[in-house]
């Protein structure tokens, strides 16, 4: 079995994996607020347009803790190979389990965090850089049907594009990646992955004592 499309793709950490990086898509709110846009402040305009902008906490959140996580599933995925093999779907389970619950627990922390810092950071630059008429523009644009709909289709095709292409480059990658681990050891002076390791030489005899003058 390939190891990228086990640790990548069929695993509950490659769903995850899966949906941390389709959980940047644009969100847009569902109702739309009753007040007319025309009859807002900018003050009204700027909290408004924040609220469209949640899906940021979500995009922040996801970024700074998986940006991490691709080079230890490697490394993890290296280090399977040294675990005993009636061992490995086993041990797989516990570690998709362990980096499946830091991951859930730290973007969700993450989320709230960005949550409450966005109103603050984004009204202070809307404010700056807008004046009302270019917020109503940006507000009534981010709320047309039509831009909903685009927003909507965009979720969807980044789904299926990760759908189709994690599948099809995985062996490709892997490939790659085993011709890199077997350079850098080369590089290192170490024995290529998975290669049988020496056995231990055998302890030299001891030397036969000198007689005594």
């Amino acid at each position: 079995m390939n190891p990228l499309r086990t640790s990548l793709g069929n695993t509950p950490l490659g769903a995850l994996l899966l949906a941390g990086l389709l959980g940047s898509s644009l969100a847009w709110a569902a109702d739309t607020p009753a007040k007319p846009i025309a009859g807002l402040s900018k003050a009204e305009l700027i909290a408004r347009i924040t609220e469209h902008q949640r899906s940021l906490a979500d995009s922040l959140a996801n970024s700074v803790v998986q940006g991490p996580m691709a080079p230890l599933v490697t490394a993890t995925r290296a280090a399977m190979q040294q675990v005993p093999a009636d061992k490995r779907e086993a041990t797989a389970k516990a570690l998709d389990a362990e980096l499946r619950k830091f991951v859930e627990e730290n973007v969700g922390y993450l989320r709230e965090k960005a949550l409450q810092a966005l109103p603050g950071t984004s009204s202070a630059i809307l404010e700056e850089r807008f004046n009302e008429d270019e917020l109503r523009e940006i507000l009534t644009w981010m709320e047309a049907p039509v831009n909903r709909k685009f927003g909507t289709a965009l979720g969807e095709t980044q789904k299926r594009l990760a759908e189709k292409v994690v599948p099809e480059a995985g062996p490709t990658l892997e490939s790659r990646f085993r011709v890199l681990q077997t350079s850098v050891a080369k590089l290192l002076g170490l024995p290529p992955p998975g290669a049988a390791r020496p056995a231990n030489p055998p302890p030299a005899p001891a030397s036969a004592a000198q007689p005594k003058k």
